[in-house]
């Protein structure tokens, strides 16, 4: 009786043209927000000042949604872009999240631990409600992992403080390879996630006339110049 009913269904839907349901279609990525850093999540931006997710050199977000902490994170690269957390401000020891874009399109998140100087990938992953995008050779993503987690040397609890290890670079079929600059910028104190703050760092290019070494040069050469020598 079942199959005769599904039958009739057909024929109709046939001579009528009335669509049969269709899965709703994927949401795309959201895009990230900065109107909301310093406000409801917490910010690094690292590049041209004035820059936002999508013109950082790279970004990085996080807020805390019950149990776990919220990360999105863009960098322009075709590879890969990562967050460690460190007890210092050196690579080594560090428990590492990457959003990697593969060969095949998609950007999955990974866990990694630095060994030295080298990343090992770990299997036991803490990243959930993953989303990622590769877009105007940008990797952008966006997960969830828990503030708690039982006694793990490579995953730590975000509820302590670390600071934050910024990095992004090329990728090797899936694979990620070294870092684009030789010195990633790191954090300037240690971060809590119960704290949001909307902080920028420039990049080496915007650098040069920002420390006050410098400025205090241009204007020591400046009156030296509108003084004229004796």
């Amino acid at each position: 009786f079942l199959f005769f009913v599904f039958y009739l269904v057909m024929i109709y839907s046939h001579y009528t043209g009335y669509p049969f349901p269709t899965a709703p279609p994927v949401d795309p990525f959201a895009k990230i927000r900065v109107d909301d850093c310093g406000k409801t999540k917490g910010c690094f931006r690292y590049g041209k000042p004035g820059c936002n997710a999508e013109t950082c050199d790279y970004f990085l977000s996080y807020r805390r949604i019950g149990a776990d902490v919220e990360f999105e994170l863009s960098a322009d690269t075709d590879g890969w872009v990562a967050v460690g957390f460190s007890s210092d401000k050196k690579m080594g020891g560090d428990d590492v999240m990457a959003c990697v874009h593969d060969d095949n399109g998609r950007v999955r998140i990974q866990h990694f631990y630095n060994v030295g100087q080298w990343a090992k990938e770990i299997q036991r992953n803490p990243a959930r409600d993953e989303e990622g995008v590769f877009e105007n050779n940008r990797v952008t993503c966006r997960f969830k992992r828990p503030v708690y987690v039982p006694r793990e040397e490579t995953i730590v609890d975000l509820h302590l403080s670390w600071y934050y290890l910024f990095a992004w670079g090329p990728a090797i079929q899936g694979s990620i390879t070294r870092h684009d600059i030789d010195s990633p910028p790191v954090s300037e104190r240690v971060v809590s996630i119960y704290k949001y703050e909307d902080i920028f760092m420039p990049s080496a290019a915007y650098q040069t006339f920002s420390s006050p070494f410098c400025l205090l040069l241009i204007v020591a050469l400046t009156f030296y110049l509108l003084m004229g020598t004796p």
